[in-house]
């Protein structure tokens, strides 16, 4: 088996830095994406086989010119990782259109950029693409009309380039994370907040970066050779069950 090389956005931090992690750990060269350029040297400083690229995903010149330097770097891809996102949450009245369209231009154009720059790169190598989604593209929630709907966009998004992009031998799939420990998680939720996600997860607990990591990377390999087109939570099982009842499990 060659060099497999992957490109992952919003790779500096949270769940795209422990995707890159792993990939590195599986001998991989990865192609690190990120809007912060500071954090980004940061992150990638102390890692072995990879090519830190600041740029914005949601601006199609940018997304030319990284992919361009991919393409002269790696002149291959075997997967792809779509993780860059914006959150935004705030009352329907509260969001504004550039609200609106800051959180679309990264969660939904930006995915749509990268996978169409990139599509030729991942046919050579009939590679995979992971879009990471959220479990509030697939059950509403206050606060989140921008980014639930943007997610439950990019849900769809993934299908239609499963459909497509299957005749060209590239497989696309999505992760849909649930509560996760990221530090702006644990900046933002208060104990109230915590508290009831435990009580709705029938985990009983957030999830850990390198949980959602290990997904990712399982859809990146050959192990994940005929999966296309699917969603798949990564969530402690929050999706699966309905309002939670929190005397009826013992609490």
């Amino acid at each position: 088996m060659g060099l497999k090389h992957a490109l992952v956005t919003g790779a500096a931090r949270g769940i795209g830095l422990a995707t890159t992690k792993k990939l590195l750990g599986l001998g991989w060269r990865v192609a690190m994406i990120d809007i912060d350029g500071d954090e980004l040297r940061r992150a990638s400083e102390p890692l072995k086989d990879v090519l830190p690229i600041e740029a914005d995903i949601s601006d199609p010149v940018q997304v030319d010119r990284l992919t361009v330097e991919v393409t002269t770097h790696y002149g291959q891809l075997d997967a792809l990782v779509n993780n860059a996102g914006v959150a935004d949450f705030g009352p329907i009245k509260q969001t504004s259109y550039g609200r609106w369209r800051t959180v679309m231009a990264t969660n939904l154009d930006g995915s749509f950029l990268m996978t169409q720059a990139c599509t030729d790169l991942l046919a050579q190598a009939k590679g995979a693409v992971v879009n990471i989604t959220s479990i509030s593209g697939l059950r509403a929630s206050t606060l989140r009309v921008a980014y639930g709907t943007s997610k439950a966009a990019l849900a769809h998004l993934t299908l239609q380039q499963a459909a497509e992009l299957g005749e060209l031998g590239i497989r696309v799939n999505a992760v849909a994370p649930g509560p996760v420990n990221t530090k702006l998680a644990l900046a933002v939720h208060s104990p109230e907040i915590r508290a009831a996600y435990h009580d709705a997860i029938p985990l009983d607990r957030y999830g850990h970066e390198d949980e959602i990591a290990n997904l990712i990377v399982f859809l990146c390999s050959d192990a994940a050779s005929y999966i296309t087109g699917q969603q798949i939570a990564a969530d402690g099982g929050f999706a699966a069950i309905g309002i939670g009842l929190p005397a009826l499990r013992g609490k």
